[in-house]
């Protein structure tokens, strides 16, 4: 029973590690770091296959497909815990304040956020329409001065492959 017993918790360990390897894998990819995905490949197929094969010798053990799958859930979510801790990259928040433009593209711009401003026509009128371009991590403190200032404005976030120029949080761009 503990041979079971340890079978069982490696393979749902094993799991979490692969497919938690495998988000971040994937992340980095999209990020244009083609190496490091490379590298991680490497340790996901291997403990991936290792998990596999404690599983494929006895299909008619229901406890290790459960562990196994298991397994594939938790590390669906500690990836996806891991991912946003990591926060790699940058962002685009395309941002329309509700009541209060001007004073928040002035706190934007005093918390060190490039700021551009265009004009765009709403349902209800003429609206400014605000993009940032932000390194992730900063996403909250930048949502923090949205609700502050004007929490009924409308957002949208977007994925930024990558950036040329402008003005990002005070980052110098070669």
């Amino acid at each position: 029973m503990t041979l079971l017993f340890a079978t069982l918790c490696f393979i749902f360990f094993a799991r979490i590690c692969d497919v938690s390897i495998s988000t971040v894998r994937i992340l980095m990819l999209t990020r244009g770091k083609r190496l490091l995905a490379a590298f991680l490949g490497f340790f996901e197929v291997s403990i991936y296959i290792t998990a596999l094969s404690a599983v494929v010798g006895s299909l008619d053990n229901p406890w290790k497909i459960l562990a196994y799958a298991l397994g594939f859930c938790c590390g669906t979510l500690v990836g996806g815990y891991l991912e946003e801790k990591m926060a790699v990259g940058y962002t685009l928040v395309e941002l329309v304040p509700k009541n209060h433009p001007h004073e928040l593209v002035t706190a934007l711009r005093d918390e060190n956020f490039g700021v551009t401003v265009l004009e765009g026509e709403g349902r209800t009128g003429p609206r400014y329409i605000l993009n940032i371009i932000l390194r992730r991590k900063d996403l909250s403190r930048l949502r923090a001065v949205i609700d502050r200032v004007d929490p009924d404005s409308f957002y949208t976030i977007l994925d930024a492959r990558g950036t040329k120029g402008g003005y990002i949080m005070g980052v110098k761009k070669k």
